[in-house]
């Protein structure tokens, strides 16, 4: 029974998540159609992180008080409610308004899924349930978005069926996710407000989730644009999806290395798998682009998110919510600021020099983490000797 409701909630988890990038493969008809720019699209598609913030700031302990089943369905109904408005409503503000509310759906859904899947793991490996969680969203982020271009391949429209089909499996979702039991306690009392915190050591595992993350945004808000150059942008959906999903492949390994060791592995890796990607998407090389997009999802979501994660748990484990927040709060910042002023970059002055720009500063910042990362790990070695008798 207990697994059996693991499978019900990894599925309600993976249906919130489909819904987040569902449009994504839209971005460039909904701007030709609003007769804005990628500079626009890419504020359309920031608003998610807008959504994000305030749920992530401000309230974290609102599990503590409510109960984990109300904000899982609450997630749902946002995410319901905005896919309904993009299929009534077909346009950059209508699709601005859907993104935030998925924001704060997805930021509902983060500050509970772990525990509440822990609850169907009782004295398991306590690593199993994140699996769960890890596997059901990542494959949620890039599900929608294959599953969109699947249609638009076919029959090229602004609002494909596979956007009705998601409201139906979401409904699904909804049902059951009711009939789940909810055994965590309820404390009137617990604080809403718990700040970000960064400990000694964590600013280098920051900033390499910032830029993985604004990396992954890129290829999401504006990589269409420059696909639909060549008349491929059906395909900029299965180029989320690679980029989104496929890093739950390389978990494994990351799970292995030092948190260190995976987190300069993936800065490593990510600047090559961007440029394979700004190169296929700007020669039209669609195989290049969906190799690099692979590539870039084992920098991102395998040895980056895990290592990092891990890194800034380990220096303060006495506060892992606070320590998390002030990690999510870097990575939504590199998931949207970024994109805005790539997007701005590609309206003034072209696709090329715009990816170019951002390809020259991801290397720069690369360079520099890796640096702060490395000069971290030999304080933390020598703090360390300091404290021995």
């Amino acid at each position: 029974m207990p697994r059996t409701s693991a499978i019900r909630l990894a599925f309600v988890l993976c249906m919130i998540t489909t819904a987040v990038n569902l449009q994504a493969p839209l971005y460039d008809a909904l701007a030709a159609r609003s007769g804005a720019g990628v500079g626009a699209t890419s504020v359309a598609f920031a608003c998610y992180v807008l959504g994000i913030l305030p749920v992530l700031l401000g309230l974290s302990g609102l599990a503590d008080r409510v109960g984990r089943k109300p904000l899982i369905v609450t997630a749902l109904l946002l995410c319901l409610a905005a896919t309904t408005l993009t299929l009534l409503l077909p346009g950059l503000v209508a699709l601005g308004i859907a993104r935030f509310l998925m924001g704060i759906g997805t930021a509902l859904t983060s500050a509970v899924a772990p525990g509440y899947m822990g609850d169907f793991f009782t004295g398991e490996d306590t690593r199993r349930p994140a699996n769960w969680v890890t596997a059901s969203t990542a494959l949620g982020f890039g599900l929608g978005a294959a599953l969109t271009s699947l249609f638009v391949l076919h029959t090229p429209s602004l609002t494909p069926p596979g956007l009705w089909l998601y409201l139906g499996a979401a409904w699904l979702a909804l049902m059951l996710v009711i009939t789940l039991k909810d055994a965590s306690p309820r404390r009137a009392q617990a604080k809403m407000l718990r700040l970000p915190a960064y400990p000694s050591g964590a600013f280098g595992y920051g900033l390499a989730i910032l830029l993985a993350w604004a990396s992954v945004g890129l290829v999401i808000a504006i990589l269409p644009a420059t696909l639909a150059q060549h008349g491929l942008s059906g395909w900029a959906g299965f180029a989320t999806f690679g980029v989104c999903s496929c890093g739950v492949l390389f978990q494994p390994w990351a799970r292995r290395l030092a948190a260190r060791t995976a987190t300069q592995v993936g800065l490593v890796i990510l600047p090559l798998a961007y440029a394979l990607i700004a190169w296929g998407a700007l020669q039209g090389t669609l195989v290049a682009v969906l190799l690099g997009t692979v590539m870039a999802s084992s920098a991102c979501y395998g040895f980056i998110y895990l290592g990092g994660l891990s890194g800034v748990l380990e220096l303060a484990p006495q506060q892992p919510s606070r320590m998390s927040a002030g990690y999510f709060l870097m990575a939504y910042l590199g998931f949207s600021v970024p994109v805005i002023a790539t997007g701005v970059l590609v309206d003034a002055v072209g696709h090329d020099a715009a990816l170019g720009i951002f390809g020259l500063a991801l290397l720069a910042g690369v360079i520099a983490t890796l640096g702060v990362i490395r000069r971290d790990g030999h304080a933390n070695v020598y703090l360390r000797e300091e404290k021995q008798p």
